[in-house]
């Protein structure tokens, strides 16, 4: 199969020709319909986060089951499925606590010695956040996969697979936002815009989008912002804090960087809390100011949302043909697998909110 491999940081994805294993007793062979390249993917190329190489990114994906393991009864050949990153074990402290998001166990991967899942010339291929999409199928736990109906679009699908679970999430659940209360989002991305959206559902009275591009803070506005703030022209803090007459409720960071985290912090009224969705790069030190949480003042993050994503995916589905999440407007474009480069590239410059690769 044809497949977008890093073998460089900092080097373009080259489009080559890798091999897929046959299927575990738990493990589902998805033919890849769509997949939207995400700002993480970009981290991982230039070595935000270190990873192992030759690997095969992309996390944000849909399509359609062609084959299942002898163990598993949950998903059929044929099924509609959108993939998920934060795969989950179903047994340890986290999962059983409801914190599936941050299940790290090591069963869902193959054990050593095992077959790699995906291969080149007989060499192991690193397997990119449990799922690598782009390619055209992939290799998956069954715990990596959520069914939905088969009417549901499968390049909006794949939205949800990382960017609407990370930013509605964030909101719904990480957040808890309340109706009526105030929100500010820095970042109009693909998940700052989710967050947006997440907002508006929650039944926000005022939700303020932040960005530099002009572009994306009225396309911010089809997502629900009653307000918008170019911070290009001026502070974002102070124009939250005079909009809200003294702060917001609730910020949410969407970029993954040190000045805009402490911004979200500093932009929160009294009792408030601001959570980082955004990815900060490795090694990086956040600085706020120490007195502020005798405000009770908080600042969280957020690791996908703090989904529960066989329950929120699904729902997901439903807000989105029921008319309540905006995914056609988050699409830019339609693009191949030969031009993820160029879809990675027009991230680095903040030019589109998701680009989607077709492969069919």
């Amino acid at each position: 199969m044809k497949a977008a491999v890093l073998h460089e940081v900092n080097q373009p994805l080259e489009i080559q020709e890798v091999q897929i294993s046959k299927p575990g007793p738990r493990e589902v062979l998805v033919r890849t319909v769509a997949a939207g390249i995400c700002h993480s993917d970009l981290h991982f190329q230039n070595g935000s986060y270190p990873y192992p190489l030759p690997a095969i990114l992309g996390h944000e994906s849909a399509g359609i089951v062609e084959e299942v393991g002898s163990s598993v009864n949950y998903v059929k050949k044929g099924d509609h499925v959108i993939t998920c990153l934060s795969a989950f074990c179903g047994h340890c402290e986290y999962c059983l606590t409801g914190h599936m998001s941050l299940c790290q166990e090591p069963e869902l991967l193959r054990k050593e010695g095992e077959e790699s899942r995906l291969m080149q010339n007989a060499k192991p291929i690193a397997q990119f956040l449990n799922l690598s999409s782009f390619a055209e199928q992939m290799l998956v736990h069954e715990h990596a996969i959520t069914k939905v109906r088969d009417d549901m679009p499968l390049d909006r699908a794949a939205l949800i697979g990382c960017g609407v679970t990370t930013g509605v999430g964030a909101v719904i659940h990480t957040a808890a936002v309340e109706p009526g209360s105030t929100v500010a989002v820095i970042g109009c991305g693909g998940v700052g815009l989710s967050c947006i959206n997440g907002a508006e559902i929650a039944g926000a009275s005022r939700i303020i989008a932040i960005d530099t591009v002009a572009s994306k803070l009225e396309l911010a506005r089809k997502f629900g912002a009653t307000d918008v703030v170019n911070a290009k022209d001026s502070d974002a803090v102070e124009a939250v804090r005079e909009l809200t007459q003294g702060g917001v409720h609730y910020s949410f960071e969407a970029i993954g960087l040190k000045a805009t985290t402490e911004q979200a912090f500093k932009m929160i009224r009294a009792g408030g809390c601001a959570t980082v969705i955004g990815m900060i790069p490795v090694c990086t030190m956040v600085e706020v100011h120490g007195p502020e949480f005798l405000r009770e003042k908080k600042l969280q993050g957020s690791n996908m949302g703090s989904n529960r994503f066989r329950v929120d995916m699904p729902r997901f589905v439903d807000f989105y043909l029921s008319g309540k999440l905006h995914l056609d407007d988050m699409i830019s474009s339609h693009i191949s697998l030969e031009d993820v480069n160029a879809g990675l590239q027009q991230l680095e410059t903040g030019e589109v909110a998701r680009n989607v690769i077709m492969f069919e």
